[in-house]
């Protein structure tokens, strides 16, 4: 769980550097509402820009950001609504964007709420520690940029078949950034350099989303909330919240489902991944290229006892429809067919993982056979500033984008979309899928067993994470106030 024990000595290093810096670190109650921040702070934002490498930035690690990329405000959460003549369902699916994000990733919230609890509580020490970023992209990235606006030495480590623009920025932020084999299914290879480490004897601290609650606890906080905010902007007196719907990736943000099930209490969880490595689905493995959902495993932070269906989603999808929202041609046919100009040139705000995220919840509205009255939310965790490079293989492999192509991709892989490779999952279908943490978890990464039995049994164990945020919140303004910064 969340360890909150005070190191003393170490936090007053973490003080004192913090002083030094002129670090100010933000609550989850003022990411959550930014009318919270102080005055002072908000004002100092008007010169900064959105991935600044800047610690003012850490008050932007926000769901409401003013979409600009320089000096922008506060204001309601950014989302997209998707129309029929885009899903082909009747059924509305929303969804808030990440491009809006320091770093242009939700990721970075992520990583916040897994170093944020260590630091206030010494459990960090910035002075001498290393803080190492597991990921296969974006988490790594958000850590990085995390650690360097809080004075704090990193380390990024992500498989070397990932996006070049992931290394180009890393480059620039990152202490260290380590290359492990492989591409997005190979997740084991980046545990194994983690152990690695561990045994080097560096003095470091890994924070592996996969694992660390403090990856739940934001999303189901920060990100629960922020689309609660975007279902009370949306929803009309007949419309009916249907479910959420969200690629595993670590987990974290399907945390932001069990918020909204919270609200909802008849809303279903789905969470989908590439056909090509159906864990969930089917105990499988494989290699796909749908960037940012690492997988072969099950998260040890997935709440799988709340999850009610899982399903797959073909890797070449998402990567002919990325093609389709980005490539002129593409644009051009979405228009002929109906889509508005202006929601045309808001596509790029959706990365391969998005694509895949509101496939899947065109899948979870016809399954269901939703109508215009039922809303389904999913996620933009980041946009295609980061596989620009994927957009030029993708031509050098099949040659330029026409007509011809978009209206296939159109057709076939969004009009086109079936409900097959679902699977709802009855008590044992979810138990199936929880007991494959075993092998991970418990027989590779030193997990109890009586934490895995735990997780199924103990009814207590996911909810008294959610009472966590009140202490770190308390942990942090005592932080700030020990730093003297905010009465300057």
């Amino acid at each position: 769980m969340i360890d909150l024990t005070i190191n003393p000595q170490a936090l007053d290093r973490a003080v004192q550097r913090a002083r030094e810096r002129n670090i100010i670190i933000p609550t989850f109650k003022q990411q959550i509402n930014p009318d919270l921040i102080p005055a002072g702070v908000t004002s100092k934002l008007g010169n900064v820009g959105l991935w600044d490498v800047n610690p003012l930035n850490l008050f932007r690690i926000t769901w409401h950001n003013e979409p600009v990329l320089q000096g922008g405000g506060f204001g309601p959460v950014n989302f997209i609504e998707f129309p029929k003549e885009l899903t082909g369902v009747e059924a509305r699916i929303v969804a808030p964007v990440g491009k809006w994000f320091p770093t242009g990733a939700h990721k970075v919230g992520a990583a916040f709420g897994c170093l944020v609890p260590r630091l206030v509580t010494g459990q960090f020490d910035p002075t001498s520690q290393k803080a190492v970023w597991p990921s296969t992209g974006n988490y790594c990235r958000g850590g990085a940029y995390d650690s360097t606006l809080l004075a704090c030495e990193s380390i990024a480590i992500l498989p070397e078949g990932m996006s070049q623009e992931r290394f180009d920025w890393l480059a620039s932020v990152a202490g260290e950034t380590i290359k492990t084999p492989g591409s997005e299914s190979n997740v084991k290879e980046i545990f194994d350099k983690c152990w690695e480490l561990r045994e080097s004897g560096e003095d470091l601290v890994i924070f592996n989303q996969f694992e660390e609650f403090g990856n739940y606890l934001w999303h189901y906080e920060v990100t629960g909330r922020a689309m609660a905010e975007v279902l009370e902007r949306v929803m009309g007196p007949n419309d009916t919240f249907r479910g959420s719907v969200f690629t595993t990736g670590s987990a974290g943000t399907i945390a932001s489902g069990d918020y909204l099930k919270g609200l909802f209490p008849t809303s279903k969880i789905a969470a989908s991944e590439a056909l090509q490595c159906p864990t969930l689905l089917n105990n499988g493995f494989g290699a796909h290229r749908i960037e940012g959902i690492g997988d072969k495993h099950v998260p040890w932070i997935h709440n799988v006892k709340n999850t009610d269906m899982v399903m797959a989603i073909d890797d070449e999808a998402p990567m002919a429809i990325i093609r389709l929202f980005n490539e002129p041609a593409g644009k051009k046919y979405l228009v002929n067919q109906g889509v508005s100009e202006e929601l045309v040139e808001a596509l790029p705000q959706l990365g391969i993982s998005c694509v895949a995220n509101v496939l899947s919840a065109i899948k979870f509205a016809k399954y269901y056979e939703l109508g215009e009255n039922d809303v389904v939310m999913t996620v933009l965790t980041d946009s295609m500033e980061m596989y620009q490079s994927r957009l030029v293989e993708l031509t050098e492999e099949r040659g330029e984008f026409t007509d011809l192509d978009a209206a296939g991709a159109y057709h076939q892989h969004l009009m086109g979309t079936t409900i097959d490779y679902v699977e709802e999952l009855t008590y044992y279908g979810r138990k199936r899928v929880h007991n494959l943490k075993y092998y991970t978890w418990v027989e590779q990464q030193g997990k109890s067993y009586e934490e895995i039995q735990a997780q199924w049994y103990d009814d207590n164990y996911w909810t008294d994470l959610h009472g966590h945020v009140d202490e770190m919140d308390a942990l942090i303004n005592e932080f700030n106030e020990k730093t003297g910064l905010l009465k300057d």
